[in-house]
């Protein structure tokens, strides 16, 4: 069987791709080797899948730290409103909820695959499960067959590689794009986590597990060089912190694990403060406890189980009467809120990481077409690039923008 188009790999970059290449005429078959589509599209924001985010071009780009200007011509491809247009039109309604980050409004991220599967449908692209890519034969430079696990081969004018990166590799995304960008004469840099929950060794976070704090602001320092600030919310864990300011954090992070630094988080407790101003406040409380010990003034101000943990790091005997409690002590308090320090010592494995940060060199790939400057006929899109995002749905938007590319220019 001859195709004018083969795309591999059925996430977000796959099937829009291979719809946008059928959508123009093309005869087009989508390989996956899972069971089924989008199987990490499926667990994409806890299930509800934050499909892009609505910011403005510059404000989009803000959030692309590496490689922005890559992703210039496939934006203007294909950007957050046509995406939103275009799941519209394939009946899937949409809602934007804080931080300007896009829903399906079902709150169901399998419904954002029922809509791409009706897209693929509509085209009438042939899908094929359960099938894994070995490799392709390429010609005189000219992209020419693919093998199929099996022995199959499939003769395609075009091949457009979206097997995304090595994240979660439970969904499929175990790296194998990689060895086979390799094999036809592509670079592919160092494969770090990004958006990867951070390990601590600081005796407190046993302790802390399981809390999440709000509206904290955070900085992130390797030998007291600022690497990142952020505002919002974060989580302790049995390992050590995540949520959405550490996952970013960890973009910054993940360079320096390893190399000897001094890493650690520092987190403003009640970053709406100043330090006079906050403690005016911690005086106002202690008024209104005069007589109470030290360890039951706080609950005002704290959550319960941050509290033992600050007063165990603040110095101050949990016993003494808030009466008794002198200036120097007060000051060294309201120090401690505003500067909450977490040593980190590495990040959770790549398998966790939400994304891979790294892959196939951009330097490589025409930015205008994401065709290869390589192989004539080879594209890539999505993950398996090296261009990756923070969290609010700009991931997802890098695949769907380069996959619509990939699949208009095939």
């Amino acid at each position: 069987m001859k195709y004018d188009v083969a795309v591999i790999g059925g996430g977000p970059a796959g099937m829009i791709a291979a719809g946008t290449a059928a959508s123009r005429g093309k005869k087009t078959i989508l390989i996956e080797k899972n069971e089924k589509l989008g199987k990490k599209l499926f667990i994409t924001g806890k299930g509800r899948c934050n499909i892009t985010n609505l910011a403005d071009f510059d404000e989009f780009m803000k959030n692309i730290p590496k490689n922005p200007k890559f992703f210039y011509s496939s934006f203007k491809n294909f950007s957050n409103y046509d995406l939103i247009e275009l799941l519209n039109s394939l009946g899937l309604k949409t809602k934007v909820e804080r931080g300007s980050r896009v829903f399906p409004a079902s709150d169901k991220s399998s419904d954002v695959i029922k809509a791409f599967e009706r897209y693929l449908k509509r085209y009438g692209v042939e899908i094929r499960l359960n099938s894994k890519l070995i490799g392709f034969r390429h010609e005189d430079g000219a992209a020419k067959e693919i093998l199929i696990e099996g022995g199959e081969v499939l003769e395609c004018e075009s091949v457009v590689l979206c097997t995304g990166g090595k994240s979660y590799p439970q969904t499929g995304s175990t790296g194998d794009g990689y060895e086979i960008a390799r094999r036809a004469g592509h670079n592919v840099s160092e494969l770090i986590p990004s958006l990867v929950p951070l390990v601590s060794k600081d005796i407190f976070i046993q302790e802390l597990q399981g809390l999440s704090l709000k509206n904290i602001s955070i900085k992130a320092y390797a030998d007291d060089k600022l690497l990142y600030e952020d505002f919002g919310e974060m989580l302790f864990t049995h390992y050590g912190v995540s949520g959405p300011v550490i996952l970013s954090a960890s973009f910054y992070i993940s360079d320096h694990i390893g190399k000897k630094k001094n890493i650690k988080i520092c987190i403003d407790l009640k970053p709406a403060l100043s330090e006079e101003d906050l403690d005016k406040r911690i005086i106002r409380d202690f008024e209104k406890n005069i007589n109470k010990q030290f360890k039951n003034s706080l609950n005002e101000l704290l959550p319960q189980k941050l509290i033992p943990v600050i007063i165990a790091l603040s110095g101050i005997d949990e016993s003494k009467e808030v009466h008794q409690i002198t200036k120097q002590e007060r000051k060294s308090l309201v120090q401690l809120l505003k500067g909450f320090t977490v040593a980190i010592s590495g990040t959770r494995p790549i398998e966790e990481a939400i994304v891979t940060s790294g892959g196939i060199n951009l330097k490589e790939i025409n930015p205008k077409t994401m065709e290869s400057k390589i192989i004539k006929g080879l594209y890539f899109a999505g993950e398996v690039i090296d261009l990756d995002a923070f969290t609010g749905g700009f991931n997802l938007q890098i695949a769907f923008s380069t996959g619509y590319t990939a699949g208009f220019f095939v």
